[in-house]
């Protein structure tokens, strides 16, 4: 299944990299997680993502930019980032995106500690990790079936659909 299989009125959660896809303008996946942005946006689907979702999203994009502006490769960015904190203040991209999710009309959907443990037995049963279990958790509790995401890990989850960029 991919975006495009989204049927008008659908409920989706939105994974990050969907989101980073977007903003990103990814070579590959960048048009189809627009176009599915810009369904949301105009209210022809329902999107949601969670607040670990914006801080993966704010993570990943702050890496990006960070390459992008001084050439640093994607190996070791996070350390190199702790040790030039000045560079850190210096980046807006991802400040940018998450600042324009809820412009978008995706409702971000907060995490109750009780989600937690939730994820913990997810991930016991499935062999997720973490982030992506809490995602699961986050999912049932707000009764959402489908997922845009380019994650196949999930593809194990039962009572999932992934829907992918391509």
């Amino acid at each position: 299944m991919t975006f495009v299989d989204l049927v008008a009125g659908n409920a989706v959660f939105l994974d990050a990299n969907t989101l980073i896809h977007h903003f990103t303008l990814h070579p590959r996946h960048g048009a189809a997680a627009t176009a599915l942005v810009k369904r949301i946006e105009r209210l022809e689907l329902a999107g949601f993502t969670s607040t670990h979702i914006l801080s993966e999203v704010a993570h990943r994009m702050m890496t990006i930019e960070a390459s992008a502006l001084w050439g640093w490769p994607f190996a070791g960015i996070a350390n190199r980032l702790r040790r030039h904190p000045a560079e850190v203040r210096r980046l807006t991209a991802y400040r940018q995106a998450i600042d324009n999710i809820p412009h978008l009309q995706i409702q971000v959907l907060t995490i109750p500690p009780a989600l937690i443990g939730a994820a913990c037995v997810i991930s016991e049963q499935t062999g997720l990790l973490s982030n992506d279990a809490l995602l699961v958790a986050i999912m049932r509790a707000n009764g959402l079936t489908k997922l845009a995401s380019e994650d196949g890990d999930l593809d194990r989850v039962p009572g999932i659909t992934r829907y992918a960029p391509a």
